[in-house]
């Protein structure tokens, strides 16, 4: 791999115009999943990219150190479902080896996870974020529109195994659907190393959201509160926070709950995203603003990348839209975006 190029440049953080700090990116290695989350993916389905049109795990690597070289400190391994991209294991370990990177994690949607968890520790992983939105087969089934409940709670088992502890648990809450088992999921962390996270459902293209429908921050946390006494962690209450964390007194995890609608996290969001196909996006809800593949392929250097880099945080907006906006505003599905 050549070396990054030096410049003074490179020693200046990523700083938006409203004075953020852009120290966390979120890469997309795959497009492609084996799940079919009605959530995420739409109804009328994607065009899946072809393989030349995805970014090499070279480019990804590239990518990953001129970004720490210019202050991330945390990348995020997503998809699609990351673990179907061959080489994943190698580019876990390539990352972990990148100087000023202090975090690697993956958020994967378990089915494939127990065959990989433990070489994935031992590669350097040091987060994983594994997505399950019911405790009953039937229900998981009916989101998915796969049978793969069995493959999935067997990956948390290994996973907790192979100590990733917390494991973080991405529940996607929707009305009608899982709601009703908020307190199930809470029950979890009585005696299991889990951070469940509660997650408002958020709108992307054709994923069937309804401002009416959706499950707010204060009723999931009324809910819960009906039968545990949540107790909120200090770590909430620091800045460049995403989650609310609470616990239950005795009990051996954590409950969170992201409210991405009802409570925007904009004033203090550092986080970019790099799909699948090399599009850099500053925001989850706008399109993305520059190809880095292309630049790449162009034959730009490590400097011209930064530069580019830096025009897209420069360009960072100060907010999303209202949520009824933000189905128009995004011009992907969350599954073309990367979780």
């Amino acid at each position: 791999m050549k070396p990054i190029e030096t410049n003074k440049t490179h020693a200046t953080a990523l700083i938006d115009r409203f004075g953020r700090v852009q120290d966390y990116l979120r890469i997309s290695v795959t497009d492609r999943c084996n799940l079919r989350c009605t959530y995420c993916m739409p109804a009328s389905g994607v065009l899946w990219q072809q393989r030349q049109e995805l970014l090499t795990l070279e480019e990804i690597a590239r990518i990953a150190r001129i970004m720490a070289s210019l202050g991330v400190k945390k990348v995020r391994v997503t998809g699609g479902e990351p673990l179907l991209r061959k080489g994943i294991v190698g580019l876990i370990r390539e990352l972990g080896e990148i100087p000023g990177l202090r975090t690697v994690a993956m958020t994967t949607n378990g089915v494939l996870l127990s065959e990989h968890a433990r070489t994935l520790k031992e590669a350097g992983l040091s987060g994983l974020n594994l997505s399950l939105d019911t405790l009953k087969r039937d229900v998981f089934q009916s989101i998915t529109l796969r049978d793969e409940f069995e493959r999935v709670w067997k990956s948390v088992e290994t996973a907790i195994a192979a100590g990733f502890a917390p494991l973080k648990m991405n529940v996607v809450v929707m009305p009608g659907v899982n709601e009703g088992e908020l307190l199930d999921f809470v029950e979890l962390t009585r005696t299991k190393p889990i951070n469940v996270r509660f997650i408002e459902y958020m709108p992307f293209k054709e994923n069937r959201w309804d401002k009416r429908g959706f499950v707010t921050y204060e009723e999931m946390r009324r809910r819960i509160e009906e039968r545990y006494e949540l107790r909120a962690l200090p770590e909430t209450f620091t800045e460049n926070r995403v989650a609310e964390d609470f616990q239950v007194d005795g009990f051996v995890g954590m409950v969170s709950i992201i409210a991405s609608m009802t409570r925007s996290f904009c004033s203090s969001c550092s986080r970019l995203r790099l799909t699948s196909t090399g599009s850099l996006k500053s925001c989850l809800f706008f399109p993305a603003e520059e190809s880095l593949r292309d630049v790449m392929r162009n034959g730009a250097s490590d400097q011209e990348i930064a530069d580019n880099i830096r025009a897209v945080v420069q360009g960072k907006r100060e907010g999303h839209p209202a949520p009824e906006e933000l189905e128009r505003t995004n011009d992907l599905s969350m599954i073309e975006i990367g979780g």
